[in-house]
């Protein structure tokens, strides 16, 4: 028995041996066959001229050098940092005087930049094929594989990365030494450059037009948006909404304007500069319908010990004059423009309805402005409780409304042509508000608790919990 068990097992080794040998042979007749199949797939061209190969390797080392010149010239221009401009406007060189001219069109730049990049790779791997069909033969496959790997690897290796690395090392010189040839070829591929530059410019628009949003879009946005703290979230508010908002709702009523009669005695006016303490008070002739200028403090200044017959009126500076419907924005730019941070709001007939300034517009956006000159009792209103509080009668309904956590439009349905608290009260009423006066609207409840003769000025309120 056990020598039939030992016959078997001999036998089984040596099968497996025999298998193996096989395997191993069978590899090495494969690689023998891929390696002569190599071989015969590529194969030195016998009628190779030499004079067209060395034509075009010269001609492919040159248009290498070019691309790695454009993708260099990318890197350099493109990462110079503010500190490197400064450096670059400091020096007194021609070099320097043409990046920074090169610089001031920088789209121009790009483009050109693209242009000859692409053009000289396009050329390059035209004329690299056409090397390798000179001195090589090809069959089958391998033709594609051989140009599409010694491409690449020129291309990337000294068209791409290596001229990017050691330009980003020393920016400002590679700029300076590469601006000569930018500036050449800015003027040769100018036709293709601008119709770049063109092209991009319409996708973009078109792009930038197809993706707008609408401000409520935006503002619902700016809603659901839980991060940031509170006054973050106001401040985003306050830009969603800033090209919405109209002049008169943020103007000083009429009634709350501080003017001068133009025929005042400079006692009577240094009286009411100390007084108010602002800094740019209208003048006005019979009425402040007639608002004839403005006086600016710091005018006075160099005038301030002169006798009471001083004719202060000769400091008056031009009045100006917007409509009441004037966006905010646009007041912006106009005070900007003009160098001015005051303006008198007029209605359509001329009169004046109010008086709008430059920290009125920026507190839309970033919230209330205070001053050493400020005090408590400029505040349009103060929480007393969990749902009660104290307004001055003139804030506008826009900020009533958020300062109770209302929607915009929640009184849209009573309020008319009001557009202060004091006017929504005579809209409910339909009638002139009297002192202790209770009013509810919406869920809330309004009690008139002071005037000042016949105007309201302090309003309570109540919203219900």
């Amino acid at each position: 028995m056990l020598n039939i068990l030992s016959v078997v097992d001999s036998t089984a080794v040596k099968q497996a041996i025999n298998g193996a040998e096989s395997v191993i042979t069978g590899v090495g007749t494969a690689i023998q066959e891929s390696a002569a199949a190599a071989t015969h797939a590529i194969a030195i061209n016998p009628n190779i001229d030499i004079g067209d190969v060395i034509l075009m390797t010269l001609l492919s080392i040159l248009l290498l050098l070019l691309s790695g010149m454009a993708s260099g010239s990318e890197v350099a221009f493109f990462s110079l940092t503010h500190n490197d401009i400064e450096t670059l406007e400091s020096r007194d060189d021609s070099a320097s005087r043409r990046v920074l001219e090169l610089l001031e069109n920088s789209d121009r730049l790009l483009a050109t930049i693209l242009v000859v990049n692409n053009m000289v790779n396009i050329c390059l791997v035209i004329i690299t094929a056409q090397l390798i069909d000179e001195i090589f033969i090809f069959s089958g496959i391998w033709d594609f594989v051989f140009k599409t790997i010694v491409v690449t690897f020129l291309l990337l290796l000294f068209g791409e990365i290596m001229p990017k690395v050691l330009t980003q090392m020393k920016p400002i010189r590679m700029a300076s030494l590469l601006s000569m040839p930018m500036k050449v070829f800015r003027w040769l591929v100018y036709p293709l450059a601008i119709i770049l530059m063109r092209t991009s410019s319409r996708v973009s628009r078109f792009a930038m037009k197809s993706a707008e949003i609408s401000i409520e879009e935006l503002a619902d946005a700016v809603d659901l948006a839980e991060t940031g703290s509170e006054e973050e979230q106001k401040m985003l508010s306050g830009i969603v909404s800033f090209g919405q908002t109209e002049v008169v709702e943020i103007m000083h009523s009429r009634v709350d304007i501080t003017g001068l009669e133009a025929d005042a005695t400079y006692d009577e006016v240094r009286r009411v500069i100390v007084d108010t303490g602002y800094s740019r008070i209208p003048v006005y002739g019979d009425d402040l319908d007639d608002v004839r200028g403005v006086l600016y403090v710091k005018d006075l200044l160099p005038h301030i010990g002169e006798s009471d017959s001083f004719e202060w009126q000769q400091l008056l500076r031009k009045p100006y004059f917007v409509p009441e419907h004037m966006m905010i924005d646009d007041l912006l730019k106009e005070f900007q423009k003009k160098k001015i941070h005051i303006a008198i709001v007029v209605d359509e007939y001329g009169a004046t309805q109010g008086l709008v300034s430059l920290e009125d517009i920026l507190e839309e956006v970033v919230g209330e402005i205070t001053d050493e000159s400020d005090d408590d009792e400029d505040k349009l209103y103060e929480k007393i409780g969990e749902n009660t509080y104290i307004f001055d009668a003139k804030i506008h309904i826009g900020e009533f409304v958020q300062a109770i956590g209302y929607d915009e439009d929640a009184f849209s349905d009573v309020e008319g042509h009001a557009e202060t608290l004091a006017g929504l009260m005579m809209e409910i009423k339909r009638d002139l508000p009297k002192r202790g006066d209770e009013l509810k609207s919406h869920g809330v409840k309004f009690f008139i608790a002071t005037m000042d003769g016949r105007r309201v000025d302090k309003i309570k309120v109540e919203v219900d919990g």
